[in-house]
C-alpha cells in the first residue's frame, strides 16, 4: 500500500505541475502551436534519464524514489517520459528493431487510435 501511496501523490504533484506550466506557456507563447505538451514532454524525459541515470549509480535501493519521483511524478507531468525510458531500455539491450518499431507503434498507434475515438464519439447522438 505504501508503493500505491508514493505513486498518487506522485502523480498529483505531476498534474498539478503539467497543469502550471502549459497555462504559463499557453499565456506567454499562445496556442498557435502546442509548445506546452512539447516542451513538457521533453522536460519530463530529461528528467526521466536524470532519475534513472542517478539511481543505477546509488547503492541505496531506489525502489522509493523511482515510485515516487518516476512512476507518480513524472508520471502525472507526462508519460513521454516513460515512453522515452522504455526506448533507450530496448535500445541499449541491442533490441534496436524493437526499439524503432515501439516509438512507430507507440506514435501512429496513439495518433490513429485519438483519430478512431473522435470518430466513434462523433457518431454517438448528443
Amino acid at each position: 500500500m505504501n508503493s500505491l501511496f508514493s505513486v498518487m501523490i506522485g502523480g498529483a504533484i505531476g498534474a498539478g505541475a503539467r497543469h502550471l506550466v502549459g497555462q504559463a506557456m499557453l499565456a506567454r507563447l499562445g496556442a498557435g502551436f502546442p509548445w506546452w505538451t512539447l516542451s513538457i514532454n521533453i522536460a519530463g524525459s530529461l528528467l526521466m534519464g536524470l532519475l534513472i541515470g542517478a539511481l543505477a549509480r546509488s547503492d541505496v535501493s531506489g525502489e522509493t524514489a523511482r515510485l515516487f519521483v518516476g512512476v507518480g511524478i513524472l508520471g502525472g507531468f507526462t508519460t513521454f517520459s516513460s515512453f522515452s525510458m522504455e526506448f533507450w531500455m530496448l535500445f541499449e539491450r541491442g533490441q534496436t528493431a524493437q526499439a524503432f518499431a515501439y516509438v512507430i507503434a507507440s506514435v501512429v498507434g496513439a495518433i490513429l487510435a485519438c483519430g478512431l475515438g473522435l470518430l466513434v464519439m462523433r457518431q454517438v447522438p448528443a
